[in-house]
């Protein structure tokens, strides 16, 4: 009777954490428990159908049509779930470490195909920089081997999160405030004279918004590649890898 007892106070209470926060069907059972634990969860999907993001809120909206406009057919997701109470600067370190472009270079990538580490970025540089209110718009040049230069619009946009939500007789309300990042490619990436990947068509998304008692940190990153027999698996582990290395780099960094 009592291992009955505590089976489903678990069950209630392991329900109660997923109840209110943003994930659909397509997030596993062993997910969801990677995730409870607050471990980085990193999922290969490839399409965007396929990603466990509810439109929930106006951040999960606006990452969910950025990507849907690469209408990439490389796609992966990273979802990391911290506590509100200890991480009430959460907001701040992520947007430091988000605009602190000079910090890409020399994020460690690991190469399957060479089986070491190299630089992600082997350098990295601030062309312009505009502040517009809540937004802020960066030109950047990141240097990727063996693509060489890529020239990387970065959007950030900020809006400020309610203080109130903080309080104890508030938790399991939802704060309207949330940082959105996104970052692209405005120019053709080349590998042997042969064009991977055209303008616009590789970009990784991150959003930070809270709900409840808990902080949510999801990042998606995709590429409109062609899907030959003999590029596939390299493009998909080459790109899909870079970019979920990035986002696992601003999670863990913080």
């Amino acid at each position: 009777m009592k291992r009955k007892i505590i089976f489903i106070l678990a069950f209630f209470i392991t329900s109660s954490f997923f109840y209110a926060l943003p994930f659909n069907s397509e997030l596993k059972k062993s997910e969801k428990e990677i995730l409870e634990k607050g471990e980085v969860l990193i999922r290969n999907i490839d399409y965007p159908k396929y990603m466990c993001l509810k439109e929930d809120n106006e951040a999960c909206k606006k990452l969910l049509k950025s990507i849907n406009e690469t209408n990439p057919n490389y796609l992966a997701e990273v979802i990391q779930i911290k506590p509100y109470q200890g991480n009430e600067d959460l907001p701040q370190k992520i947007r430091n470490a988000l605009e602190n472009i000079q910090d890409y270079a020399g994020i460690p990538y690991w190469s399957e195909r060479h089986q070491r580490y190299w630089d992600l970025y082997s350098s990295s540089e601030v062309l312009s920089q505009k502040t517009e209110g809540e937004k802020t718009f960066l030109e950047t040049r990141l240097y990727m081997e063996p693509f060489g230069n890529i020239f990387c619009p970065i959007y950030i946009e900020e809006i400020p999160f309610s203080e109130k939500n903080g309080n104890s007789e508030d938790v399991g309300k939802n704060s309207e405030g949330y940082i959105f990042y996104t970052q692209t490619n405005s120019n053709k990436l080349t590998y042997e004279g042969f064009t991977c990947v055209k303008p616009y068509a590789m970009k990784s998304a991150i959003i930070l918004f809270r709900e409840g008692d808990k902080w949510i940190l999801y990042g998606a990153g995709g590429v409109k590649a062609p899907r030959v027999p003999f590029l596939t698996a390299r493009i998909e582990t080459s790109f899909i890898n870079r970019i979920k290395t990035f986002c696992n780099f601003i999670f863990t960094k913080i």
